[in-house]
């Protein structure tokens, strides 16, 4: 029985098809709630760790309090070997716990973008169900550089770090493979303001009408979680 524990950092955006495929396998499934200021449980409890979105930076400690404990927690992770993914702010609170700077980037991504694989990412069994190009839904202002010895497997023009894997046992993702029609919509009514004219935001129809986006999403979340089941990074 696996033990999966993820973290969630504002009420709107949680597991979405994480949660229906761990569910669909019946591993144990627990959450730590940081925007219900919820105490992260002991690394005994737990196997993997997935770290999902939120709108806040990984640099925001000063209006986060919490982030520096769960910065702390991330790595106590990481050091005990346990298997973590890190999904947007998560992908940048590893980059930051493993030494890489997370600053904001040239363009803000909001909807469906194009997304390719690099000669690593072609090369990683985790990754054999990607075409060398996909799109994918983003939501993001920040980046990260990528910490010393990381692999950079994804990359796309207007965000060069999209994806990297450290060890045998962490992966980060920018995007978002697990977002479904609704934790998209309670977005858009929660923070669109961010829904500006600018070159790489979608307008709202745009990203909720794209159906078959959506389920190439889910078939890619689902079998990257079945390889990264099974196999090292």
């Amino acid at each position: 029985m696996i033990r999966i524990h993820y973290i969630q950092h504002v009420f709107h955006e949680d597991a979405g098809s994480i949660k229906t495929w761990i569910n669909q396998h019946g591993y144990d499934l627990q959450v730590t709630r940081m925007f219900n200021s919820e105490s992260l449980p002991d690394t005994t409890d737990f196997d993997w760790l997935i770290i999902l979105g939120g709108p806040m930076g990984a640099y925001d400690e000063s209006r986060y309090p919490w982030l520096a404990e769960e910065k702390r927690f991330i790595e106590k992770c990481i050091r005990s070997n346990k298997k973590v993914l890190g999904i947007c702010l998560g992908s940048q609170l590893i980059a930051d716990v493993l030494g890489g700077r997370v600053f904001k980037n040239r363009f803000k991504e909001i909807g469906w973008h194009p997304v390719s694989l690099t000669q690593a990412g072609k090369k990683s069994g985790l990754l054999t169900d990607f075409s060398e190009s996909e799109r994918v839904f983003q939501w993001h202002g920040d980046t990260f550089d990528l910490p010393d010895k990381a692999v950079h497997l994804i990359k796309s023009d207007v965000c060069q770090n999209q994806a990297f894997s450290y060890g045998e046992n962490i992966l980060a993702l920018q995007f978002h493979l697990e977002f479904t029609p609704t934790i998209v919509e309670q977005l858009i009514n929660t923070s669109g303001d961010e829904i500006t004219d600018e070159p790489h935001i979608q307008h709202p129809d745009d990203m909720l009408n794209n159906l078959d986006n959506f389920a190439r999403s889910h078939i890619l979340m689902k079998n990257l979680l079945k390889k990264f089941n099974k196999a090292e990074v």
